[in-house]
């Protein structure tokens, strides 16, 4: 195996694990995104029902000046209808009166469904704050255990990322940019071994003269199908890496 690779693979183990720590941070946010995505929806439902109870108590306010207003021409009317001698005046007073207290049945009808429309919405209001205020309660606990797991995934990243530049420092360059480039397209491991004369990484079946490349390890070997770096894996180069001591213990597993 080329040598500069040694270094190389130990820098992707630490790449890997910060790539599934920042999916993990990044899961961890939507679900805190969650929490408060529900309680201001909840909060905006509240608002929204505080402001449609202020619009039907100014309806009502008005609607009770009109039925005040209604009231009032009907006692004017009452008063002139007792004073008139004659017949036809009577009579056309009584039939305004008749007009006017059918317009105060519909006022007073129109007041009364408002009335109606106010205990309801009050009611919903009530139940909303009930829910927002079990909704905080609930959510708290587990909000708190959120942020705690997202400030121990940024300290634990601060350490794979102190110990991975402590790497990097010793890398060789050019073998390091090839790396990190493939890295930054695939955001997934881009150094992998030959396994039956397969890629490991994309699986497809290689040639023998490509395997036989990529044993000699004179010089970086890409495959013709995905991209990635191909090493030999039995290699006695890969000894002391991160690679070889788990695939040690997965070979003592296999064994128990």
């Amino acid at each position: 195996m080329l040598e500069a690779l040694k270094n190389i693979l130990d820098i992707q183990e630490f790449d890997m694990k910060m790539i599934r720590l920042m999916r993990l941070k990044s899961e961890r946010k939507k679900e805190l995104d969650g929490i408060y995505s529900l309680r201001k929806e909840l909060g905006d439902q509240l608002v929204a029902k505080d402001d449609e109870i202020k619009k039907i108590k100014a309806s009502i306010r008005i609607g009770e000046g009109e039925v005040t207003e209604v009231e009032a021409r009907i006692k004017n009317l009452e008063a002139q209808q007792s004073n008139v001698k004659k017949l036809d005046e009577f009579n056309a007073l009584s039939q305004q009166l008749n007009t006017t207290e059918k317009e105060r049945a519909i006022a007073e009808q129109k007041l009364n469904s408002l009335g109606d429309q106010l205990v309801q919405e009050e009611s919903i209001l009530e139940n909303l704050k009930e829910t927002l205020k079990s909704s905080e309660e609930s959510s708290q606990r587990l909000e708190e255990e959120i942020l705690r797991s997202i400030e121990e995934i940024n300290t634990e990243g601060q350490t794979q990322q102190g110990q991975r530049d402590a790497l990097v420092a010793s890398a060789d360059p050019d073998v390091f940019k090839v790396y990190e480039r493939l890295l930054l397209n695939r955001k997934d491991r881009v150094v992998v071994p030959i396994e039956d004369r397969a890629c490991s990484g994309c699986h497809i079946m290689l040639t023998a003269q490509h395997e036989n490349l990529v044993r000699k390890g004179e010089r970086l070997v890409f495959c013709e199908h995905c991209s990635r770096i191909h090493y030999w894996q039995d290699s006695e180069a890969v000894e002391g890496t991160v690679v070889a001591t788990k695939r040690r213990r997965r070979r003592q597993q296999q064994a128990t």
